[in-house]
């Protein structure tokens, strides 16, 4: 599957341009962490870019989320580890993460969010002017972006990353694609 027809795939499913930035923005952090670990950078991409992709359908009952995903993307031939990462993202089912791939799915999501979050308290509103320590003095605020995942970022260790590290990959990553995220 190409990144083209991924896309083309997701906008069937997903309407929300918010949910839609989160995917690009998810997606160009793995396709960094990809070319980090000398990975298949379009395999890791399309992983990021599909993983919510039943996240519209499945909002009011996350215990399908995932799992629907699953049943989407079935006719389009994806390898079984992607389909078994964007499957373990979603901590309900308790899938263990045993690949690097899903291993860095799971950590690479909620970044998503705390960069988002903290583009938007800056007074220009934009990711270009983000420095690491910026987000990880949010990060350690427990009281700014409290929806995000703290532990589940911090998981990135688990590849192997610091967590100034992964941020930093994180950041530079969602600032490649800006424009794309209109940040």
């Amino acid at each position: 599957m190409s990144r083209e027809e991924a896309f083309n795939k997701l906008t069937i499913y997903v309407k929300n341009n918010n949910l839609i930035k989160h995917m690009i923005a998810t997606e160009a952090i793995m396709r960094a962490l990809a070319r980090k670990f000398g990975e298949d950078e379009e395999k890791w991409g399309i992983t990021g870019l599909l993983h919510d992709i039943d996240y519209e359908v499945t909002e009011k009952e996350p215990e399908k989320h995932s799992l629907l995903a699953e049943e989407i993307l079935k006719d389009v031939s994806l390898p079984s580890d992607i389909i078994d990462a964007i499957k373990a993202h979603n901590e309900i089912h308790g899938l263990p993460r045993e690949t690097l791939l899903a291993k860095s799915l799971y950590a690479v999501d909620p970044l998503t969010g705390l960069i988002v979050a903290a583009a938007l308290i800056h007074p220009e509103k934009k990711l270009a002017p983000l420095d690491t320590n910026f987000i990880l003095n949010r990060f350690k605020e427990k009281s700014f972006a409290r929806g995000v995942n703290r532990e589940q970022i911090k998981s990135c260790e688990e590849i192997g990353l610091s967590l100034e590290e992964f941020i930093s990959l994180g950041l530079e990553a969602m600032k490649a694609v800006s424009n794309d995220l209109n940040l």
